[in-house]
């Protein structure tokens, strides 16, 4: 079985392993091998939403506004993470992120005009958005790649509670059934052994680290990229079915 014939997962890798550059290497490589399977990568802010979290703080302006920035930090980093790994390609649609039958990188800048089900404020983070794709494509788990371990056994809302994830969190699980799994530094992704959707288990958030850096990457830019996207995944379907009849 190849791994367009597998389950759907979801895989988030926190921004927080850019400072171990090591194993976040290992850890791209590992998923462009097939670790996961077919999958679809939510990347963290990272040092990209530091600034955004600092620039706020020092300028004052709004929630909203810190969201969207926040969104572009997200597609930042998916441009870091396809740099540091070519083999993983950046989808920036949900339709071209559900008709990709590898492994892709996921740059959010669809949401970036707002979208009914997520807030536009800080109680709603990678992790939240990583549970509401996974809802939105129907995959079959969300994965969480973080850099500190949590207990399998810890629900959402004690994390919250300790402050270890964001408020929204626990909302966002009604967008997703299936298993949510923990991948932290003592949890290494083993190509040759999947893992079995069996049963929901706790996760954890740690805050972003990194320093603070400038955005660089245009709104604009991306939204165009977002649109040949869904150019490009409409003619493939057109393709598709002209030889299917």
């Amino acid at each position: 079985m190849t791994i367009a014939d597998g389950p759907l997962s979801v895989v988030k890798v926190g921004g927080s392993l850019v400072s171990d550059p090591d194993r976040l290497r290992a850890v791209l490589a590992s998923l462009a091998d097939g670790a996961e399977g077919r999958a679809v990568i939510v990347p963290g802010g990272g040092p990209f939403a530091d600034a955004v979290r600092a620039s706020q703080a020092s300028l004052g302006y709004s929630d909203a506004l810190a969201h969207r920035l926040a969104l572009d930090a997200m597609g930042q980093t998916a441009e870091v993470f396809s740099e540091l790994e070519p083999r993983l390609a950046i989808v920036r649609s949900i339709e071209a992120a559900r008709a990709h039958d590898g492994v892709g990188l996921w740059d959010p800048v669809g949401l970036r005009d707002g979208h009914p089900d997520i807030p536009e404020t800080w109680d709603v983070t990678s992790d939240s958005l990583a549970l509401w794709l996974a809802g939105a494509l129907g995959a079959a788990r969300c994965v969480l790649v973080k850099s500190a371990a949590c207990s399998a056994n810890v629900s959402p809302d004690d994390l919250v509670r300790l402050g270890l994830v964001d408020r929204g969190f626990p909302d966002f699980r009604r967008y997703f059934p299936g298993e949510i799994v923990l991948r932290g530094p003592n949890a290494p992704f083993h190509p040759d052994t999947l893992p079995e959707a069996t049963e929901r288990s706790g996760c954890l958030e740690t805050e972003f680290e990194g320093s603070q850096r400038s955005l660089r990457l245009s709104y604009e830019a991306r939204q165009c990229l977002s649109s040949r996207d869904e150019d490009e995944t409409r003619m493939s379907g057109s393709l598709a079915r002209g030889h299917a009849a």
